[in-house]
C-alpha cells in the first residue's frame, strides 16, 4: 500500500484516535486538569483531522496517584476488563487507527483492553503512541498487535515522557 500523499502519509485517509488519558494527580507533573496522553491525541487530531474517542472506565481511577496505581495493579493482576462509560462500536469507517495510552504496569490500562477487544481491526493501519515516565513503550506494541488481529500495526510507535507531552506538538507533527 502506498500512503504517500500531500502533507503527510495519511492525508485523505479517514482516521480515528482511540486513547486513554487520566487527569488528577499524575507522576512527575502533579495535579493536572488534562491527562498527558490527551494532549498527544489532540495534536494528532489537529494534524490529521482524525476523530477522537476517549476510553473511560465507568468507575474512574482515584484522584490521588498512589491509590490510582494500586487500583491499576489490581486490575492488571486480575486481567480485568472494566466496564466503560461508553463503547466505540465500530471502526469500519476508518482507514487509520491511532491508539494512545499511558503505561500502567508495563502495558495499557485494562480499560483499553476492554475497548480494543470489541473492535474489528482487519485491514486497518494502526499507529501507537505512549506516554510514560521512564518505561518507554513497555509491552504496549506487543499487546496492541495481539488485540488488533488483522491490522497492519506500524513499527514506528511514538513514546514520550508524560511530563513533556503538552509541549510535544512539533514532535507529533514530525512523527505523523
Amino acid at each position: 500500500m502506498n500512503f504517500e500523499m500531500g502533507k503527510h502519509k495519511y492525508k485523505g485517509k479517514k482516521s480515528i484516535v482511540i486513547y486513554f488519558s487520566r487527569a488528577d494527580e499524575n507522576y512527575a507533573v502533579g495535579v493536572v486538569e488534562k491527562g498527558n496522553t490527551e494532549y498527544l491525541a489532540e495534536f494528532i487530531k489537529e494534524e490529521t483531522g482524525a476523530d477522537l474517542f476517549k476510553v473511560e472506565g465507568k468507575v474512574p481511577y482515584a484522584k490521588d496517584y498512589s491509590t490510582c496505581c494500586e487500583e491499576a495493579k489490581v486490575k492488571h493482576d486480575n486481567n480485568e476488563r472494566p466496564e466503560l462509560k461508553s463503547t466505540l462500536g465500530s471502526i469500519s469507517d476508518y482507514d487509520v487507527v491511532y491508539i494512545g495510552s499511558p503505561v500502567y504496569w508495563g502495558t495499557m490500562p485494562q480499560e483499553m483492553f476492554t475497548q480494543l477487544e470489541k473492535l474489528d481491526f482487519n485491514g486497518k493501519i494502526v499507529r501507537i503512541f505512549v506516554t510514560h515516565e521512564g518505561s518507554g513503550l513497555a509491552n504496549i506494541p506487543h499487546d496492541v498487535k495481539e488485540l488488533c488481529t488483522g491490522a497492519i500495526v506500524l513499527e514506528d510507535a511514538f513514546s514520550i515522557k508524560g511530563s513533556s507531552a503538552k509541549d510535544a506538538k512539533r514532535r507529533i507533527e514530525e512523527w505523523i
